[in-house]
C-alpha cells in the first residue's frame, strides 16, 4: 500500500507540473490521468471504474473519497468478488392483458392495478372507443401522406382517449379514423411521456421464429379476454410526426403491444387469433355485443 501512495504521488506530481507549464495538451492531459488510474487499479487487480461494466458496480458503491483534489483515499473491498448475488427474476412476473386496443399489465400478485375502463367522453377531445362489431373496426386504413398539424392533433387526442382507458395502447381505427397510425405507451403511464411511441404507416419487416402466449383483451370488447400467440420480437419500419422514417426493434412486452395495435391497421381484431376453445368461451359475450349494437344502430355492421 505504502508503494502504491508513493507511485500516486509521483505520477500526480508529474501531471501537475506539466500541466501547469502547459506543457501537456489537454489530451495528453487526460491520458496521463487514466494512465494513474490504470495503474493503480493493476495494483488491485481491476479495471479503471469508469471503464467497469455497470454489473460490476451495481450495489457496490466505491468507498473511494476525495478532499478538495489532492488526496486519494485507496479502496478497502475486493471488487474482483460479487458484492451481492442477484436471481434471475427478482419480482413475480405480471399477467398481460389489453385495454383500449393496447396492452396493461397487471399484477399476478399483490400488487394493485386499475382496471381498464371505457371513458365515454374524455375532456380535450370528440374520439371515442369504438365497440364490435362497428364497420370502422373492420374497415380499410388508409397511409398517411399529410404530414401536418392535423395528424399531430389526432396523435394527442389518441393519447388522451388511451390514458383515459387505463390502456397502454391505442389504434386509429378503434377512434374511428381509418389510418394508419398507432400510439402506445408501455408504461400505461402519462406522467412517464417519455415512454410515448407514436407511429405512422407502420409495417413488420422481420420477426422471431418463436412466439409466446399470453391473456389479451381489447376495450373494443368489453367484458372479455382471451389468450394470443404472438412473435417474441418484430423488426419495424414507419415514419414519425415529420414524415422521416424510423426503423426499430421491439421484444417481449413491447413486441406484444405493437403487434395488438398493428392488427387492428390491417382490420384484424385479437378475437380473430384465439383458438377454437377461447372463441367458445367469448362467443356468448360477442353476441350480446352484436345484439347490443343491432339495437342500437341497425344492421350496418362487420363482424
Amino acid at each position: 500500500q505504502n508503494q502504491q501512495r508513493a507511485l500516486c504521488g509521483r505520477v500526480r506530481k508529474m501531471t501537475t507540473c506539466f500541466a501547469r507549464n502547459n506543457l501537456l495538451s489537454i489530451a495528453t492531459f487526460s491520458t496521463s490521468l487514466i494512465c494513474m488510474s490504470s495503474v493503480l487499479s493493476r495494483a488491485h487487480a481491476l479495471r479503471p471504474a469508469f471503464v467497469q461494466g455497470p454489473s460490476m458496480l451495481v450495489g457496490r458503491p466505491l468507498s473511494t473519497s476525495v478532499a478538495g483534489t489532492r488526496h486519494i483515499a485507496f479502496p478497502t473491498t475486493d471488487y474482483t468478488k460479487p458484492r451481492y448475488s442477484y436471481k434471475a427474476s427478482v419480482l413475480p412476473l405480471a399477467r398481460r392483458h389489453l385495454s383500449a386496443g393496447g396492452l396493461r399489465a397487471s399484477a399476478a400478485e399483490s400488487v394493485p392495478v386499475e382496471e381498464e375502463v371505457d371513458p365515454g367522453v374524455v375532456e380535450g377531445t370528440d374520439l371515442r372507443i369504438l365497440k364490435y362489431p362497428h364497420p370502422k373496426l373492420r374497415a380499410p386504413d388508409e397511409e398517411v401522406s399529410v404530414f401536418d398539424d392535423e395528424l399531430k392533433r389526432i396523435v394527442k387526442e389518441m393519447f388522451l382517449v388511451m390514458y383515459a382507458s387505463k390502456g397502454v395502447g391505442l389504434a386509429a381505427p378503434q377512434v374511428g379514423i381509418n389510418k394508419r397510425i398507432m400510439v402506445f405507451n408501455p408504461e400505461g403511464d402519462k406522467k412517464k411521456w417519455l415512454k410515448e411511441v407514436s407511429l405512422i404507416n407502420p409495417k413488420i419487416v422481420a420477426e422471431s421464429d418463436g412466439t409466446d402466449v399470453e391473456v389479451e383483451a381489447c376495450l373494443s370488447f368489453p367484458d372479455m379476454q382471451g389468450k394470443v400467440r404472438r412473435h417474441k420480437w418484430i423488426k419495424v419500419e414507419a415514419q414519425d410526426l415529420k414524415g422521416k422514417k424510423i426503423k426499430k426493434k421491439y421484444d417481449g412486452w413491447e413486441a406484444r403491444v405493437f403487434q395488438h395495435e398493428y392488427d387492428h391497421l390491417d382490420g384484424t381484431v385479437y378475437i380473430d387469433r384465439l383458438d377454437e376453445e377461447g372463441r367458445k368461451e367469448v362467443q356468448p359475450t360477442l353476441d350480446k355485443l352484436i345484439e347490443q349494437y343491432k339495437a342500437e344502430n341497425g344492421d350496418d355492421y362487420a363482424l
